[in-house]
């Protein structure tokens, strides 16, 4: 099994799909046209592009006209965010949020400190769930966006969104979730949830990078982000990345269709490697809701130990995955989400987050779970505190 790299981040990031990949490359070469061109070429690239749209309006129930493509998750998040606090600043300038948000939101909203707005950044409980009571009793008179993100990138904790959703209707507030890592593992109606605004982004349902997408309610109040030319019905200047909306497209089609059968195969990886894990590691803690969460998401903190220590062991092992966001990979500090549910840095630490996909088999978790408890247990012979502690 060493010989062949066994991939537990698709949190992370998710291979292209052949089909996906099948249906872009024409339009590298032979399918070339700027999409604002009105002679045929141009008007073959427009054409493709409508279609990927239908498909990502369709995959959340929304209408064509209210999806608009992106460079980026981040990017729908910011002008999300942003693009409503300054179009109704002058009726409010007070944004709710979590403490376990993305960073893509977190940043976003003490950008928006720092120019007169004034964010509430919810507390969660010890599974990372954020009470819909608790989203209401922040509510004011001058509360102007909900930003709650669907499902959490580390822990995979899924909030109550259509709870949440059906009080910001109540109470006249715009709601935007951060559907990144939800979108392609759960099923989502944007009508049905009172969701007005939700981001989005291919390569984490088997698409390319640097495409995602905002859905933005009609008659939503939002300024423009991207300032230029008219693409996007002139509300996101850029000329259109083509064969990447296409790739989207045909990703969040794919995924829409498989969706069941999907999570079936990754709820039972799950949670067989969760039982696994409990069973047979002392001292380690499952993180996240145990129910409400990701199908694929599995993420265990282990006393005793330093995560960034066990991620480079098993990738000698010939094993990916990792301690947490991807996106802060490079920071040495713990991660805001486990010490928002409550856990001591020293523990917060020693985190290891796996998340399957389509092409893990059981094979490859039976090999991670033949390694993994050798792996801890060397790296806990070295802390005296686990000697103390295991006496």
């Amino acid at each position: 099994m060493k010989d062949r790299l066994i991939y537990l981040d698709h949190a992370a990031t998710t291979p292209v799909k052949p089909e996906v990949l099948e249906a872009m490359l024409p339009y590298f070469s032979q399918k070339f046209g700027n999409a604002s061109s009105i002679y045929s070429l141009g008007r073959e690239s427009k054409k493709a592009i409508e279609e990927a749209r239908d498909r990502t309006a369709a995959a959340i129930g929304a209408q064509s006209k209210e999806i608009f493509f992106t460079g980026s998750g981040t990017e729908a998040d910011n002008w999300a965010i942003k693009g409503v606090a300054y179009a109704n600043r002058k009726k409010g300038n007070h944004i709710i949020t979590t403490a376990i948000e993305h960073h893509a939101i977190l940043h976003t909203c003490q950008y928006l400190e720092s120019d007169g707005f004034e964010v509430t950044y919810l507390p969660v409980d010890g599974n990372g769930l954020v009470t819909p009571d608790t989203v209401r009793a922040a509510i004011k008179p001058n509360t102007i966006l909900i930003t709650i993100m669907f499902a959490n990138n580390e822990i995979g904790t899924i909030q109550p969104i259509s709870e949440i959703g059906k009080i910001a209707k109540e109470k006249g507030v715009y709601f935007h979730t951060d559907a990144v890592q939800a979108v392609g593992n759960v099923k989502i109606n944007v009508d049905d949830m009172n969701i007005d605004l939700l981001s989005l982004s291919a390569h984490k349902f088997y698409g390319p990078k640097g495409i995602g997408a905002l859905y933005i309610r009609k008659g939503t109040k939002i300024t423009s982000f991207l300032h230029g030319g008219a693409q996007e019905r002139g509300r996101r200047a850029s000329t259109e990345n083509v064969a990447a909306v296409v790739g989207l497209g045909k990703a969040i089609e794919l995924a829409s269709q498989n969706v069941d059968e999907y999570n079936k195969k990754l709820l039972a990886l799950r949670d067989h490697a969760i039982e696994e894990i409990q069973k047979n590691i002392p001292f380690v803690r499952l993180n996240g809701d145990r129910t409400s969460r990701l199908p694929g998401n599995v993420n265990f903190s282990f006393e005793f130990i330093e995560g960034e220590s066990l991620l480079l062991m098993l990738d000698m092992k010939g094993i990916a995955a990792s301690s947490g966001s991807a996106c802060t990979s490079g920071s040495l500090d713990p991660s805001h989400v486990l010490l928002a549910i409550g856990l001591p840095h020293e523990i917060a630490h020693g985190s290891l987050r796996l998340t399957f996909g389509e092409e893990n088999t059981r094979e490859e978790l039976d090999y991670l779970l033949d390694t993994l408890p050798a792996i801890v247990q060397r790296l806990r012979e070295m802390s005296p505190l686990y000697q103390v502690a295991a006496r």
